[in-house]
């Protein structure tokens, strides 16, 4: 145990924070996937982990895509190597703020 306890004298969780998205949030704010754990808690409980694994599926692979992003970051590779190919044959020309010549603001 700690001599100071920095966390209690400061108000914050920090430990509790990182472990559960569905905890109290230092700032108040719900966690960017609050909700999809919220919907995999309440359809895993009770019912064991066994059972969890293949019925609560879906909102599981909810939870997981939210967290880390797997899916959104494929697929923006995907659009960015599909733009760049456009380019390179001529097809599409990208606007001007896209590529780093802004109309100066007075």
């Amino acid at each position: 145990m700690p001599f100071f306890d920095i966390q209690k004298r400061l108000g914050l969780n920090i430990d509790r924070t990182m472990a559960i998205q569905s905890g109290e949030q230092p700032l108040k704010l719900p966690a960017r996937c609050h909700a999809f754990e919220k919907e995999w808690i309440e359809c895993a409980h009770g019912i064991g982990a066994i059972r969890a694994e293949k019925e609560c599926k879906i909102e599981h692979d909810d939870l997981v895509e939210c967290l880390l992003r797997q899916k959104t970051i494929k697929r923006m590779c995907t659009i960015q190597k599909q733009r760049d190919k456009l380019i390179k044959e001529g097809k599409y020309t990208p606007p001007p703020h896209h590529m780093g010549k802004e109309v100066p603001r007075p």
